[in-house]
């Protein structure tokens, strides 16, 4: 027993100091000092030693436990520090090293052309005015004198929920809301998204913005919406762009007019982008119809006012010349990045 005591020594310590990771080092332990490990095996058989033989094997016993645990421990602190030691330097960071570019966010160009128009209304005493995309078939027809069965509802397309629910078709039930709640004076527009029932191609889309405007209060003429509008056009465009209204009909507004401004391209000459008439459309507008003052509660005999409508992507387009609708809602990190 003094001999395999002795063997096991020599192999345990001969296993631990060949352990070359922590993990081949608990192996050996176990194998030596666990519970089914050869020490334990042996000092199992010291039954049947005899009374005098016990006390010298098990002293033998126990010096070659502390010996293979006193070089397990050292074994395993020396292991721990070099495992830790090649962690850090896999890690090390170079603070010297110039750090990786990461590509800054750009605002989408409707978001910056929105920020712009804005601005411009707000530089001229507009106030911004918000209502829900999901509207009741009241405020997005019948408020604006359209009524059921009127065939400008034909050419909206409209995505309805229920028979009286649906996605607005434009933003004019903005005013409506307003007007309910607030008597004149009244300047406000507002900006939002609207859904039409078209097939996606490169100028249309069933989602887009459009930005409403509204004034009422006493003695508003046509001479103020022209003022108005025109002021807004060349804030946008450029002082040198000129604008033209063209007689038009609307159900919500009398009289009405489209909007035009000198082509961006051809500066009124005639080219393909404006089809060779030197003008493009950028909007509709006109003096708010009576019958929608009154039936907001507002005297049309006491006031009288204006509305226009503009279509946010319509004018991105203009001004930053795209000819594809498609490229706004792509999400083209190419296209964002040159605005």
């Amino acid at each position: 027993m003094k001999e395999k005591l002795a063997q096991i020594r020599e192999q345990a310590i001969s296993a631990l100091k060949g352990a070359s990771d922590l993990r081949t080092l608990e192996d050996a332990k176990v194998k030596f000092l666990g519970k089914k490990g050869e020490l334990t095996a042996v000092l199992r058989g010291m039954g049947a030693l005899t009374p005098e033989e016990r006390p010298v094997i098990g002293q033998l016993a126990n010096e070659v436990r502390n010996a293979v645990e006193e070089l397990y421990a050292n074994t395993k602190t020396a292991l721990s520090e070099n495992a830790k030691a090649a962690k850090l330097q896999s890690e090390k960071i170079d603070v010297t090293m110039p750090g990786a570019r990461r590509n800054i966010a750009k605002r989408h160009p409707l978001s910056q052309v929105l920020r712009e128009v804005s601005d411009i209304f707000l530089g001229m005493g507009f106030e911004i005015a918000e209502g829900p995309d999901i509207e009741l078939d009241y405020y997005n027809f019948e408020a604006l004198n359209i009524p059921k069965n009127h065939p400008a509802r034909d050419t909206q397309d409209t995505f309805y929920i229920t028979d009286n629910i649906l996605l607005r078709t434009q933003t004019s039930p903005v005013q409506v809301r307003v007007m309910e709640k607030k008597k004149p004076p009244i300047k406000i527009i507002a900006p939002g998204m609207v859904f039409r029932s078209d097939a996606v191609d490169a100028t249309h889309s069933p989602v887009f913005h459009q930005i409403e405007g509204l004034v009422v209060d006493k003695g508003v003429t046509m001479g103020d919406l022209k003022g108005t509008l025109e002021t807004f056009v060349k804030k946008l465009y450029g002082e040198d762009v000129r604008v033209r209204f063209r007689p038009h009909h609307f159900p919500f507004t009398e009289p009405s007019a489209e909007v035009d401004i000198s082509c961006f391209v051809c500066g009124g000459k005639g080219c393909s982008v404006c089809k060779g008439e030197g003008w493009i459309e950028i909007l509709g507008a006109g003096m708010v119809h009576p019958k929608v003052l009154s039936g907001c509660g507002i005297d049309p005999d006491e006031y009288s006012g204006f509305a226009f409508g503009v279509g946010l992507e319509r004018i991105v387009m203009r001004k930053f010349g795209i000819d594809d609708l498609r490229l706004f809602y792509e999400n083209d990190i190419r296209f964002l990045k040159q605005f």
